[in-house]
């Protein structure tokens, strides 16, 4: 007899997602969650972040806008809205820029759902 594991649905993807944010726990939400083909999809208008696809990618992405950070001194993740096998929330944090000081920034994240991994996140700011 074999057993299957259940595949998350959308929701339950959300709500752990929300939950492991409000843990700082960023690095988990990408290993337990993302596809190994995922896309990360940043605005036309983005300086220094660029549109990537890979979670190898992702990570380095995540690890080359830390690099940038002088200093961190707060954020915040929204409850997520489901609609369908798509999650979005909102986000922002409070953060020094290395050689462009304190700003605050905000965004919206919408993120893909398949089979029960993330897919694609796409962000509006």
């Amino acid at each position: 007899m074999t057993t299957k594991e259940a595949t998350m649905t959308t929701q339950e993807i959300a709500d752990r997602f929300y939950e492991m944010t409000q843990q700082g726990k960023w690095n988990e939400i990408q290993q337990e969650f993302f596809a190994e083909d995922a896309e990360s999809i940043e605005p036309e208008h983005s300086q220094g972040l660029k549109t990537v696809k890979g979670l190898d990618a992702i990570k380095k992405k995540g690890e080359s806008f830390n690099q940038m950070v002088e200093e961190m001194h707060g954020g915040y993740c929204s409850k997520p809205v489901v609609g369908g096998n798509y999650f979005s929330v909102a986000m922002g944090m409070d953060v020094t820029m290395k050689g462009s000081g304190r700003t605050k920034m905000d965004e919206i994240a919408v993120y893909g759902v398949k089979n029960g991994k993330i897919i694609s996140e796409q962000f509006f700011y």
